[in-house]
């Protein structure tokens, strides 16, 4: 039987950086519910310099809704740069807020 055609879109691991007014707003919270929404996996967390990072894995085109999503964030969040770099997969089991 052939693949269905939403099932051809592959699994990817992206890291993204998140710039802007990102901490502080529930940014973390609000990219975990939008994660687990989406079906995927991965983590988030504040870094030391006022980024927010990101390690997501999931099907091509839910990863890609993720990072589009990045973008607006929660509300009070002020996004001026998103980053992403591709990753090996990482075969997360679930999508943690790191601490």
């Amino acid at each position: 039987m052939p693949p269905h055609p939403s099932d051809s879109s592959p699994h990817i691991c992206l890291r993204s950086l998140i710039s802007g007014h990102v901490q502080g707003v529930g940014y973390r919270y609000a990219t975990q519910d939008k994660a687990q929404a989406l079906g995927l996996l991965g983590w988030v967390r504040n870094c030391p310099d006022g980024r927010v990072e990101a390690m997501i894995e999931g099907d091509r085109a839910q990863v890609e809704a993720l990072v589009d999503w990045f973008w607006s964030g929660p509300p009070g969040a002020r996004v001026s740069e998103v980053r992403t770099e591709s990753k090996p997969l990482q075969q997360f089991q679930r999508f943690e807020i790191w601490r």
